[in-house]
Order: structure tokens, then sequence, then C-alpha cells
């Protein structure tokens, strides 16, 4: 169905990233998913500073098919700012963010549609499997979420991705949350409304290499526990009591043993290195945890915009600017 500037009811984001590999399946199976959907729709390709022909392609393919958009950012900011600059651009009353590595089947969009008309406000696909990853990979997940789960004030749904819908009023309420350090799924579990989930099998990535490695899924997972808990702050704070309370106890036996004129009270030299090195740690330890909190105050406190949009295509017209200080938009 060709999309309609002025009454789209489905805006479906996807952050790219050296893709070439899978986008001939990729829009393939969109276009048909946008053929199937029963009122207006865009599909907005946000090209996260790809290095490959992946601009390319997006770019002709938003020129000449008025349900494409393209939006070139001016430099890799990372998958959640790229999902936030395409839920920016969206005009739809519905607003789907999917992956573009086509783990996630464009196919379950319909369903997740489907439960949005019945009334709810949050549509959020959960995962009954993954294929083609690690058991460390899988492990890690399985420990990630939960975790999250018990240090978290706010109910993050376990074994849930950034796969989901979002009602308009949702994305204009996200809008008004500008950290920096974003963890979208968390932000969108703590707006609250009306949530409900629909599940499918998550499939091996049709093509490439995952864009997600170890390291930015450590990070990712750093992200989400600063940003929904101050369990760490938390556990600082015990882990001095108890190093203290150590202390003390061993100050109270070196007292007890220097009052019996105890032959044994002489410290030896690895004894005040096993302590000194286990309170320097501890110390440092503690130090580096408030660090991480006071490093995303810095960040936050520059109030540097979001992202840096290079170009745009296929907009029909102009783009309401967000609540928070986000896009410094060139060459439109």
């Amino acid at each position: 169905m060709a999309a309609d500037s002025e009454a789209i009811s489905y805006s479906i984001v996807i952050p790219v990233f050296n893709e070439e590999a899978v986008l001939p399946v990729l829009l393939r199976r969109v276009d048909l998913l946008l053929a199937r959907l029963d009122e207006p729709s865009e599909a907005i390709f946000v090209d996260d500073g790809s290095s490959d022909s992946s601009p390319v392609v997006l770019q002709a393919l938003a020129k000449r098919d008025p349900r494409f958009r393209y939006l070139g950012l001016s430099r890799n900011f990372g998958h959640q700012i790229a999902i936030t600059a395409g839920m920016d651009a969206a005009q739809g009353k519905a607003i789907v963010v999917m992956d573009a590595d086509l783990q996630d089947p464009p196919e379950i969009v319909e369903q997740l549609i489907a439960k949005w008309k019945e009334g709810y406000d949050v549509v959020y696909a959960r995962r009954l499997s993954r294929a083609g990853e690690s058991r460390f990979k899988r492990a890690t997940a399985h420990l990630f979420y939960r975790m999250l789960g018990s240090m978290s004030s706010v109910g993050i749904p376990a074994d849930v991705g950034d796969f989901r819908l979002i009602d308009r009023k949702v994305l204009d309420a996200l809008r008004q949350m500008p950290e920096q350090d974003r963890f979208v799924r968390g932000m969108i579990a703590w707006l609250g409304f009306r949530q409900t989930e629909v599940t499918f099998h998550r499939l091996e990535r049709a093509a490439g290499e995952t864009k997600y490695p170890l390291f930015k899924m450590a990070r990712l997972a750093m992200n989400a526990a600063l940003g929904f808990s101050d369990a760490p702050l938390r556990l600082a704070i015990w882990c001095g009591l108890a190093v203290s309370g150590l202390a003390l106890l061993y100050g109270g036996w070196v007292l007890a043993l220097w009052m019996s004129n105890d032959s044994h009270l002489v410290a030896g030299w690895s004894s005040t290195i096993v302590v000194v090195s286990l309170l320097c740690g501890m110390n440092m330890l503690m130090t580096g945890i408030v660090g991480l909190y006071v490093g995303r105050i810095h960040a936050e406190v520059k109030r540097r915009p979001l992202y840096v949009v290079q170009k745009r295509l296929g907009f029909g017209r102009a783009q309401a600017a967000p609540a928070h200080p986000a896009i410094h938009a060139v060459n439109e």
C-alpha cells in the first residue's frame, strides 16, 4: 500500500549498519509486509554510519518508492541511538522497531499490530528460542535478564530485545527522556502504559556478521544496570561496611593478643601487605563504581545532541523536532 505522508498509520524503524549482505532479502520481505498492511505505512531505514554499499542501496530505494525513507547519520552512533533517530522521524500512529538481520521476522509485525488494535500501547516480542547462538551467549543473555530483573525497580521483561510496537502517545512520552546512555527497552518499560507480548522463535542471522560482539553486549548491559538500578552503589556501601567490620574484628583480635602478652603478636610483613592490598583494592573498586555514575552525570550535563543527521530522503513533510536536544540535521 502506498504511503500517504499525511495519514501514515504504521512506521517500521530499521537501524542498519554494514548490512549489504542481508539487504536483498530484507527489502523483499519488508516490501511484502508493507503490501499486506491494511493502512498507509512507511519503512524508515536508519543508516548508522555504514561503510559498505548499504547507503547506496537504501538511498536508491527511497528515491523510487514513496513507502521507504532513508535517514543517514553522520557517523556510527550506536544501535540504541539509531533506534532513537528512527523513532524521532516516524510519522505513524504505531511505531515498530526491528533489526535488519532478519532475526526479528518482519512477518511478526502483523501480530504486533493485531495486539495494538486490541487496545495495547506497547506490544513487545518475546523470544522463545535463539537459533544460531552459542551456549555462552545464550547463558550470558539469560543471566543478564535475570540479574537486571532482580536489580531494577522497573519490571523489564526477560528475553525481550528492541523488537516491539509502541503507540504514538508512548513515543511522545519517550521523547521527553533525554538521557545520553540509552537503554531503549528499559526506558519504554519505565514509562508503563498498557503492555502485552507476542512470542516468536528467533532465527539465525540471514547473512553477514553480528553487529553486537561481546564488548558491545557488555556495554549495553552496563548501561542497563547503571541506568535502571542503584544496586551497584548499594553494593559499594555494603562492601565498605563488610571490610570495615572485618578490620574492626581483626583489630580486636590484635588487641586481645597484646593484652595477653602473646608471643605471636608481632605481625609479619606478608599479613600487612595482604590487609593493605585488600583495603586498597576495595577502595579502588568502590571508587570505580561511583566514578561510573559520575561519568554518566558528566555526559548528561554537556547536553550534546544524541546524533547528527547527514542525509534524509523520502520524507514527505518536515518532522517535528524532538523534545530533547537530539537532532542536528544537515544536508536535508
